[in-house]
């Protein structure tokens, strides 16, 4: 990944006026100059104190039938640790679709690694990898974290289990959450079986990563909206448990509670969510809304106050019919 930085050049002149000395005009550069190095130092000091290193391992199972006899897969958090301290209890002691939502601060570091579950993945198929990855969006990471197969990233295949090249019992990604990532961001695998991945099998996920200082919300709901039903999960802004893992979720929130959703865009279709009876801000603008059009890879992230209970949908007639339908229960 390549950084660039874009420096500002200045053409300004320093005009010298007649009673004025050249000296007085250095000494003010000299006091712009320490100035300025001191507020960046303190706004550096300052994110890097709220920086945290998060260390993560995650595994990838089999897990329920899809209902044409073909095994879902799933992602489970095995443990995360931040600055040492051990948050592992926050996640479902099982593999879950989706998978485990990773909450990240502008700042922080995660070497997070994969290992694999899913029986005969260190059998190599000829033509057919056996690996499952973390391909992750939004955050920085060079090459070697890309979480994709060696024919695309031109190094290695990137995962745990046999891979068409090479085969890793666990492979581990560094993630820089630099400044200007914040947002909800999908991660998925993209080894299993093609150069595409399992994504579509159940192996994706999600990460917030919120800005230093951001509030805290009483609920946090993750909403993916596939081709024929909703895939979502809840977490509790207080101990950050998260719970409610499956299709079409029935979400739940206390009368006058400041909860957040997070909408993310899977498989191919154009989807149109509407909640019942509420309207939001439309994030960069000032403007109400009551539903937002969403396509592939596209997100959304709004933020209400629960008033009453209602129904989530994907309002776009074909995806309506399929039942893309859940409930709001507001107490």
């Amino acid at each position: 990944m390549l950084f660039q930085s874009n420096r500002a050049e200045c053409d300004t002149k320093l005009i010298k006026i007649s009673n004025v000395s050249p000296t007085i005009t250095q000494r003010f550069l000299i006091k712009l100059g320490a100035v300025t190095f001191a507020l960046t130092l303190t706004l550096s000091t300052f994110s890097a104190s709220f920086a945290a290193e998060h260390i993560i391992q995650l595994t990838a199972e089999e897990t329920q039938d899809d209902g044409f006899g073909n095994k879902l897969l799933a992602y489970k958090m095995l443990s995360h640790k931040v600055n040492g301290t051990d948050i592992t209890s926050r996640y479902s002691a099982e593999a879950t679709i989706p998978g485990p939502t990773i909450e990240l601060t502008e700042g922080d570091t995660v070497k997070i690694s994969i290992q694999n579950a899913i029986p005969g993945n260190n059998t190599p198929i000829p033509g057919i990898s056996r690996q499952v990855s973390i391909h992750v969006h939004g955050v920085h990471y060079d090459i070697l974290s890309d979480g994709t197969l060696k024919v695309i990233n031109k190094n290695f295949d990137e995962g745990a289990g046999a891979g068409l090249e090479e085969t890793y019992v666990i492979y581990e990604y560094q993630w820089n959450v630099a400044a200007g990532t914040a947002g909800t961001w999908a991660y998925h695998d993209h080894n299993f079986e093609t150069h595409n991945g399992a994504e579509h099998k159940g192996l994706f996920g999600a990460i917030i990563v919120n800005k230093i200082g951001a509030p805290n919300f009483d609920k946090d709901y993750v909403l993916y909206l596939g081709d024929d039903a909703f895939w979502g999960m809840e977490i509790d802004g207080a101990s950050k448990t998260q719970s409610k893992h499956g299709t079409n979720p029935t979400l739940a929130a206390t009368k006058n509670s400041n909860v957040r959703f997070h909408l993310i865009a899977l498989g191919t279709d154009i989807h149109t969510f509407k909640l019942d009876g509420y309207k939001w801000v439309d994030p960069g603008t000032t403007n109400l809304i009551n539903h937002i059009a969403i396509g592939p890879l596209e997100k959304h992230v709004f933020n209400v106050i629960a008033k009453n209970s209602a129904h989530y949908e994907d309002n776009d007639f074909s995806n309506k019919l399929l039942g893309m339908r859940g409930k709001f229960l507001v107490r």
